[in-house]
């Protein structure tokens, strides 16, 4: 069974406008609500590509309810926290000449409701997966990963973690199944840019060394690499399409990634749904669905 962990879901309300100008009234040519957070997105991609899931994390208010019963209705399983005080946050995406983003700030956390998370963490078994994914709320402290990691040391799990800079590099030592950072993610970690294939390469190497098992490097329109645990290093093209959208694209690639070699056991099969999956997203509205995926999939 695949958990996916999102500690600070959101509503994002997405607005769409030929023109936006500061401090003026500004009319919408379109809108739309979408219901999500980095680990919320890989488990309804992973519905989408007809692999079950159990959405895990926190919920407040009506915004937590509003997003619990729309995942419901969408088929997502859910096992939210459920918070006293607080609600979940509403994200505003504006896109027009560009694309601008006001995200709230969640609820709060307390000792109490982490515990509970925690406990039922406890209770996944060998061979399940757990996708750490995101940001982590200002209440709770900054090695939450970390300390996740340390209750699943030994019990066969595998972990996959898509976060950026020291929440996803302290958590190497434990080990994690996959690792997935873009390449402008990859170079901030070593304080440098990387331009070529050979330095992301070579960055992601030492990722390695320091414990990660596969690093998943994605490139936007220049495609993805992956390093695997068997020492092979993978490059795949992107597919061509225009892009729409590029919310929720890294969170597809990682649910494509694990549809993929959930099914093949192959990890270049598994980069290309991976590729396909995220490109699937980025070309549309919205998530990428199955049959999109799969088209794709078939075009690398």
């Amino acid at each position: 069974m695949i958990y996916t962990v999102t500690f600070n879901p959101a509503i994002d309300y997405v607005v769409r406008m030929e023109h936006f100008c500061a401090g003026e009234v500004n009319r919408t040519s379109s809108e739309e609500i979408q219901f999500g957070g980095k680990g919320i997105n890989v488990s309804n991609v992973l519905k989408n590509l007809g692999v079950p899931s159990c959405a895990l994390g926190f919920v407040a208010g009506f915004t937590g309810k509003a997003l619990e019963d729309a995942l419901h209705k969408s088929g997502v399983d859910t096992d939210f926290i459920h918070l006293n005080n607080g609600m979940t946050r509403i994200n505003v995406k504006l896109k027009a000449e560009c694309e601008t983003e006001i995200n709230g700030q969640g609820p709060s956390i307390g000792t109490e409701e982490l515990q509970q998370l925690f406990d039922k963490l406890e209770q996944l078994k060998q061979g399940d997966i757990l996708v750490l994914a995101g940001s982590i709320p200002h209440s709770l402290p900054s090695d939450i990963y970390e300390k996740i990691m340390q209750r699943m040391e030994g019990k066969d799990i595998m972990v996959v973690v898509d976060a950026t800079q020291d929440l996803l590099c302290n958590v190497l030592k434990y080990k994690p199944f996959l690792i997935k950072p873009n390449h402008i993610e990859l170079g901030e970690i070593f304080g440098v840019q990387l331009h070529s294939d050979e330095e992301i390469v070579e960055a992601a190497q030492k990722l390695q060394q320091q414990g990660a098992r596969n690093v998943l490097v994605s490139m936007a329109g220049a495609g993805a690499i992956l390093l695997d645990e068997n020492g092979t290093h993978h490059k795949i093209s992107a597919p061509k399409g225009t892009v729409k959208n590029s919310v929720g694209a890294g969170d597809s690639m990682v649910a494509g990634f694990l549809s993929g070699y959930l099914e093949s056991g192959d990890y270049a099969v598994a980069l290309k749904m991976g590729t396909a999956t995220g490109s699937a997203t980025a070309f549309s509205d919205g998530l990428a669905t199955g049959e999109e995926a799969r088209a794709l999939f078939k075009t690398l």
